[in-house]
């Protein structure tokens, strides 16, 4: 076992496989604020469903003493025997869009609390490019009265989890790694390159790394806005979108993406990130923008698309029966972060329907803190009006739809999966 001992701050999508990958070679404690967290990730139960039980306890200890493993905690002592500091922390928007690094700034302070010389503590969390050095180690600077890149220093390695991806785990994506000088960029690089098979790249500065990593996401977010702008000019063609791609998609180089929802911790945030720091240095980033705005309008978008076809059905709106499947941001994964499913609901709540959300992934709980929604997690047996096929689900694959609907009912395919008896789609 390395002598090195890692703490992984923040115990969510991303640091929980982090902290589990690290410990099969290092002594590792997962540290998070959310003691509920941490007493479930300790019995080896992980609701995020990114590490199963078996793999969890196979590198789990009970005693923080012992020499290898994982152990989790929300107590700042057990922290004071690390050397390095891995922050894995959201780094979320707020209502006017702009970022929030309250998190970075909190999980700064807990660690400059307990930094000793000679320590190294490298951000995960997305950001846009200065925000390690500029923001958060000054916080390390003025909390634990150490001088930067003297007696501590600090690395970053942007986090590339895709959640509910069993094929593309954390060791298996090639990681991006940075110091704050050219010898710790190594030590990073060395200590990631030690678990991570896919293998890393040592970027020159953490500036690059944090710019390569916000741009990978807002590169994907142009790219899907572009496609549903082409859903929204062919569907006023009567042009089925997916065919047209599908028949572009023949030639080698044309870019496999498609219409949707853009939401969750990443796409639908990350590009934020960098048309902030791209205005505070004087340029208008119009491109990026545009994406944001058009990706940010499908939700009400497809409401309206259904609100069109449930008049061409003659169903009254006021009172219409909707069942709506899925509220997590993605398909097969119970993360609701930043869900656009939640757009869609709202909108056609607005014109008086009622809405039934029934996903088997989703934590009923959960939505209802954070979105104040109620949803159910078993297929209701009633008829409706309209079904909204909003995320798709494996679960839902083999539902018997005319079962559900009404005569003329309506129902409408979000992520385009299914193939008979659709009224509408992206």
């Amino acid at each position: 076992m390395n002598k090195d001992k890692i703490a992984v701050i923040g115990l969510g999508y991303v640091g929980l496989p982090l902290a589990r990958l690290f410990a099969t070679k290092y002594d590792v404690v997962g540290f998070d604020i959310n003691q509920k967290r941490i007493n479930e990730l300790s019995e080896g139960n992980d609701v995020t469903l990114e590490v199963d039980s078996n793999t969890l306890k196979a590198v789990l200890k009970t005693d923080i003493n012992n020499d290898n493993g994982l152990y989790f905690s929300a107590n700042l002592e057990d922290l004071k025997s690390c050397n390095y500091y891995i922050v894995t922390v959201p780094t979320p928007i707020d209502k006017n869009n702009r970022p929030d690094l309250t998190p970075l700034y909190k999980s700064s302070e807990t660690v400059a609390k307990v930094l000793k010389k000679g320590d190294i503590v490298i951000y995960e969390s997305t950001v846009y490019p200065g925000v390690t050095e500029d923001e958060c180690v000054p916080v390390l600077e003025k909390i634990s009265g150490l001088k930067f890149n003297q007696d501590f220093y600090a690395g970053y390695s942007p986090e590339r989890i895709n959640p509910g991806d069993k094929l593309h785990t954390v060791d298996k994506i090639l990681k991006v790694t940075a110091g704050s000088t050219p010898d710790i960029g190594k030590k990073v690089d060395a200590l990631y390159a030690s678990v991570i098979t896919a293998g890393t790249h040592l970027a020159p500065t953490i500036k690059v790394a944090e710019a390569a990593k916000v741009i990978e996401n807002s590169q994907r977010d142009i790219n899907i806005a572009f496609v549903n702008e082409l859903a929204k000019i062919f569907n006023l063609m009567n042009i089925d979108t997916h065919a047209v791609l599908q028949a572009a998609g023949t030639k080698w180089n044309f870019l496999p993406f498609k219409p949707g929802l853009v939401g969750g911790h990443c796409i639908g945030v990350d590009p934020y990130y960098l048309a902030q720091k791209a205005q505070e240095v004087g340029y208008h980033p119009e491109i990026i923008l545009a994406g944001r705005r058009l990706n940010d309008s499908m939700g009400q978008y497809v409401a309206s698309e259904i609100i069109k076809l449930m008049v061409q059905n003659d169903i009254r709106i006021k009172g219409a029966k909707i069942l709506n499947l899925g509220i997590t941001f993605k398909e097969n994964c119970p993360d609701v972060r930043n869900t656009k499913a939640v757009d869609v609901i709202n909108q056609l709540k607005s014109y008086g329907t009622n809405i039934t959300i029934y996903d088997p992934w989703a934590n009923p709980d959960e939505v209802k803190h954070e979105y104040k929604l109620e949803t159910i997690q078993q297929l209701p047996d009633n008829k409706f009006d309209v079904i909204v096929l909003t995320v798709a689900h494996k679960e839902y694959l083999n539902v018997d739809w005319k079962s559900l609907l009404n005569p003329n009912g309506v129902l409408y395919d979000v992520k385009g999966i299914l193939k008979d008896g659709v009224n509408g789609r992206l």
